[in-house]
């Protein structure tokens, strides 16, 4: 499969008890569908993957799994600091229908690049859906590099990259090994969602996506039809929406956001807080504007 286009990273909504909320993510899935996402990434880190069981992170991947229906493909977070343990959810999602699957770098401790190539290299022969390498350098400590990426680029079951490092010269040099496999390379940044896609990039995997879908969606699309200039103007709009996502911890502001539209997402898992009233008012007060700016988002 080639992993291409806008592929929303997706929340996961919880109701008020704080468990998984089945209603609200089929709300959510329909909606990102209807307004032309490409794919839907669930269980990132926009998708609190770190503060969920195997038993939510399966019940929530069937429910996103079922309602998408293979109307566009869904890419399941398996990652974590065990290679075994990722090898285990892997399999597991894999049977639940999965398309493809998201593994990040392990995190509080750094393996070495020896050890990284050992580990994607073991989980990419296990008979599993294609795996996409995740690079977030910011939040695991460790970097996805070059040598590595060229290193398992050529395994047929490892069919691309995310990169959320935020650096438009790690997405070109990742490029580069790129041209010589078959080997998608997505920005995990918002911000670089054009940069990329200039650069030879095949898309991005973008949170604002859950609130801003319609202008991400035609980032995309006037980049495809060489409308370059309307593609800068949607992609420096979103700019106003990155700043107040800084206006709590992740992901708070996002899920604040998706509430002001009329899905009950819930709040973020503890420890992180629901956001202060002032931030709230801030939030509302700047999704207002969009909306009066651009109408249906």
């Amino acid at each position: 499969m080639k992993a291409e286009g806008i592929i929303t990273a997706m929340v996961t909504p919880l109701d008020q008890t704080n468990k998984i909320d089945a209603n609200a993510t089929k709300q959510l899935v329909n909606r990102l569908i209807d307004k032309k996402v490409n794919g839907l990434f669930i269980l990132g880190t926009n998708g609190e993957f770190h503060v969920l069981s195997d038993l939510e992170k399966l019940r929530f991947a069937e429910i996103v799994i079922a309602e998408t229906r293979g109307r566009i493909p869904v890419y399941v977070g398996t990652g974590g600091n065990s290679t075994d343990q990722v090898i285990s959810l892997s399999k597991e999602m894999t049977s639940l229908g999965a398309d493809a699957l998201s593994v990040i770098t392990p995190y509080f401790v750094a393996p070495t690049e020896a050890e990284l190539i050992q580990h994607y290299l073991t989980i990419a022969e296990v008979n599993i859906a294609p795996i996409l390498l995740y690079n977030i350098p910011k939040n695991t400590g460790t970097n996805i590099s070059r040598q590595l990426v060229e290193q398992v680029a050529g395994h047929p079951n490892i069919i691309g990259i995310k990169d959320s490092s935020g650096n438009i010269e790690m997405i070109k040099e990742y490029l580069t090994i790129a041209k010589k496999h078959d080997f998608s390379v997505l920005s995990g940044s918002d911000s670089l969602i054009l940069s990329a896609l200039k650069a030879g990039a095949t898309g991005a995997i973008a949170a604002t996506s859950n609130v801003l879908t319609e202008i991400d969606v035609a980032i995309y699309h006037h980049w495809l039809e060489g409308e370059i200039e309307k593609a800068q103007v949607m992609q420096d709009s979103i700019e106003e929406f990155r700043r107040i996502l800084k206006l709590g911890t992740i992901p708070s502001v996002l899920k604040a956001a998706i509430c002001h539209q009329g899905i009950a997402v819930g709040t973020a898992r503890l420890p992180v807080q629901p956001l202060s009233v002032e931030a709230l008012s801030e939030v509302t007060q700047v999704m207002d504007e969009y909306t009066e700016k651009f109408g249906s988002l």
